[in-house]
């Protein structure tokens, strides 16, 4: 059994950039990792997370023979969610309750060939944002905004400019969300094109050996058609 890792929350204070005092947004929450996983080992990963929140794992297998991983997630109770087996990807939400939510990469079917494995956890509804969305408001009343001088920002209150905040953080998101994805396709199938790329490359070298062997056997037996072994007699 692998190492036990422990995610931590990353926090993003996205407000802060507009109000210096503020106490800031909590989007979404999300971090990606990319490991190894040897032949024959597995590794599991610990996630700790509140009441009624979402949980979104996806994951992929950006190298490897076969492209494949068997993928376990479990409650905090130890009851089994999702088990997979030899999948190249999956995308899984889950509404929690409070504890430690359990996942992990088995790669023990495989007795030679080690795994490159690329996965993405989404955080939402941690439970904080609210109370925080309620405690920047009070930062944003007179001349606390930044000398924001556009007519339309300074008619809005402060519901409008939260509005506007959640909307610029939430698409924000969904990008940086896309961009993980696409890289990690990238990397999948730039390992598949450099492993066709090697295959080529030594078939090509065992069929070049092929032919200059077979024309050297052609040539000797031509040869040898024209020779005369018969004895001269004087």
């Amino acid at each position: 059994m692998g190492d036990k890792t422990w995610l931590p929350f990353p926090v993003v204070l996205l407000a802060a950039l507009l109000l210096p005092r503020a106490a800031g947004f909590t989007p979404s929450l999300d971090s990606d990792f990319t490991f190894t996983l040897p032949a024959g080992q597995k590794e599991c990963f610990y996630q700790p997370m509140p009441l009624k929140a979402s949980l979104e794992i996806e994951y992929q297998v950006l190298d490897g023979a076969g492209l494949d991983i068997d993928f376990h997630l479990a409650s905090p109770e130890g009851k089994t969610l999702v088990f997979e087996q030899r999948k190249s990807d999956g995308v899984h939400t889950i509404e929690t309750e409070v504890g430690d939510y359990m996942f992990c990469f088995d790669n023990t079917f495989s007795t030679i060939s080690e795994k490159v494995i690329f996965f993405e956890l989404i955080l939402d509804n941690m439970g904080e944002q609210e109370q925080e969305q309620e405690d920047w408001k009070k930062y944003i009343t007179g001349t606390d905004m930044l000398d924001m001088k556009l007519e339309d920002i300074l008619m809005c209150n402060s519901d409008c400019i939260l509005e506007s905040i959640n909307s610029i953080k939430s698409r924000l998101s969904k990008s940086g969300h896309i961009q993980t994805l696409l890289r990690a396709f990238e990397a999948r199938d730039r390992n598949i094109q450099e492993s066709n790329f090697d295959r080529v490359n030594f078939w090509s070298m065992v069929n070049l050996v092929v032919m200059v062997v077979v024309s050297a056997i052609q040539v000797y037996m031509l040869k040898s058609l024209f020779e005369d072994k018969r004895k001269s007699r004087t």
